[in-house]
């Protein structure tokens, strides 16, 4: 199996971290997703096409972090987010500056915002 031309794990990855944009698959059955993946885990095609996302979307479920990694100890408290973008499909990320569940609800406009940690970064609209 191999993933489509020009769109390995590492590009997929420098794609949010390094060009400040992210970066998906659609598939011929209507499927998008923002996770890298080899084959649609609709209907199973390896025949995939690499597409950018707008990284806008809603906030489907959150949970605020007070105890963070390592890499987030500067960043806490912060949101954990799962954000069901405009084109389809769900990522995870982050958001800043949450402390407390009702600052960011359900349904909450975010759009992506690259930045220099880890992780793929939100910010409300």
């Amino acid at each position: 199996m191999t993933a489509p031309e020009g769109h390995s794990i590492a590009d997929y990855l420098k794609g949010y971290t390094d060009l400040g944009r992210l970066r998906g698959f659609a598939c011929g059955c209507g499927f998008r997703t923002a996770t890298w993946v080899l084959a649609c885990p609709r209907c199973g095609s390896r025949d995939l096409t690499d597409v950018d996302l707008s990284g806008r979307g809603t906030i489907v479920a959150c949970s605020v972090q007070h105890v963070p990694s390592d890499e987030f100890l500067n960043e806490a408290p912060y949101a954990y987010v799962v954000v069901e973008l405009a084109e389809g499909g769900r990522i995870t990320g982050w958001v800043a500056g949450v402390a407390d569940p009702a600052d960011l609800p359900l349904g909450a406009a975010v759009h992506f915002h690259p930045g220099y940690k880890p992780g793929v970064q939100f910010v409300q609209d």
